[in-house]
């Protein structure tokens, strides 16, 4: 693992290298608050929590040639129109290609990591994304033009609202080469109750856009067989 340690003008990245040559990246992104212009740190909870994810991602992928990169923010608040996040991962998909070339990425991202995703998504290297409860107040969609997105979000999230997850879904699958919205029951925003299949959602998709065979649990494997086949919506 190597590390950028974030600075007052660039955000920092925790890299989870691949074993050999690098033939893709998974790019994390984690929430946040709505404003806030305190210096973003590994140890914030917001960051922490997606720490299952990376090592879950890195366990899997890296021996095949998938990268996983984590992103620190310079400042932990979304502060309007700074969009202060989403500046920070296109910064990340721009060192991506600095470092590796046109290698294909995909998106992972919670609560306000996943609004920043959805800034980015229409980057050229950027091939799918997996927004986990993300916070979708009336966001741009046409970045999901020719990608493939999985959004799940949990039924009783209080902190951010699946009806606005599922507009925002409704609005981009027209765009998507494919679109799921997954229902995940008995949890909410944080992800705590049903970890593993939390962890599997994101691992699932990811790598597997990505090329390599993961191995998920029973729910996740069939929510990646109907996505595969189109379901515009799963309840699980």
């Amino acid at each position: 693992m190597t590390d950028l340690e974030t600075t007052a003008l660039h955000p920092g990245v925790e890299v989870h290298e691949a074993v050999g040559t690098t033939r893709g990246v998974v790019v994390v992104l984690h929430g946040g608050k709505a404003d806030s212009y305190e210096p973003s740190g590994p140890t914030h909870l917001s960051s922490r929590r997606l720490n299952p994810f990376v090592r879950a991602l890195a366990k899997q992928g890296n021996r095949e040639g998938v990268a996983v990169w984590k992103v620190r923010y310079r400042v932990r608040g979304w502060n309007g129109r700074d969009r202060s996040p989403a500046l920070d991962a296109q910064w990340a998909l721009d060192e991506v290609r600095r470092q590796h070339g046109d290698v294909p990425v995909v998106l992972v991202g919670h609560s306000m990591g996943g609004r920043a995703a959805v800034h980015v998504l229409g980057d050229e290297s950027v091939i799918g994304a997996v927004l986990l409860c993300p916070w979708l107040p009336h966001e741009p969609f046409d970045g999901a033009l020719g990608k493939r997105v999985l959004l799940a979000h949990g039924v009783i999230d209080r902190w951010t609202s699946p009806r606005e997850s599922r507009d925002w879904a409704t609005a981009a699958r027209p765009l998507a080469a494919a679109l799921t919205y997954v229902r995940v029951r008995r949890t909410g925003h944080f992800m705590f109750r049903r970890a593993g299949l939390w962890t599997d959602l994101a691992v699932g998709p990811a790598l597997t856009w990505l090329g390599i065979h993961p191995s998920v649990g029973r729910v996740a494997t069939n929510v990646l067989a109907e996505a595969a086949e189109g379901t515009p919506l799963i309840t699980v």
